[in-house]
């Protein structure tokens, strides 16, 4: 089995060994949250990976994947709309992509080659430039 193959099929409490528990909060991003930990990562939904990316949780894990994700349809969509997991990876946080500067080269390429489709979409303006400007504020990372 590759290395790849073992790391999905286990849930991110496994592989980060920081078990939460159940959420003291009724918020239901919180809750999210929490239950997202300890499912395995094979089972993640494009909605899952854009929950948890836009929270800064398992990163590590889950950035791979959705890049995964991405290369195979850059307008890949959760429970808001097209290219939503999109937003999420490109605004997660920068020490991240500090840290893995070959996964934010994969990022910039996979932008740039796929930058006609985002122009093409069905999408309202202002989806179009939230793109646009954090894809731009992306590129600053290095």
């Amino acid at each position: 089995m590759k290395q790849k193959d073992n790391i999905i099929l286990k849930t991110l409490e496994e592989l980060e060994n920081d078990y939460w528990g159940e959420s003291n909060y009724t918020s239901y991003l919180v809750k999210t949250c929490h239950r997202l930990r300890k499912i395995s990562i094979q089972d993640f939904t494009i909605e899952d990976l854009r929950i948890m990316i836009g929270q800064n949780i398992g990163l590590d894990y889950l950035i791979p994947l959705a890049i995964e994700k991405l290369s195979d349809n850059i307008l890949s969509e959760g429970d808001f709309y097209e290219g939503d997991l999109l937003l999420n990876v490109l605004k997660s946080d920068c020490n991240y992509w500090k840290l893995n500067k070959n996964r934010w080269e994969v990022m910039c390429r996979l932008f740039d080659d796929k930058k006609y489709v985002l122009e093409k979409s069905d999408n309202i303006e202002d989806i179009k430039r939230d793109w646009i400007i954090a894809f731009s504020e992306f590129k600053k990372i290095y």
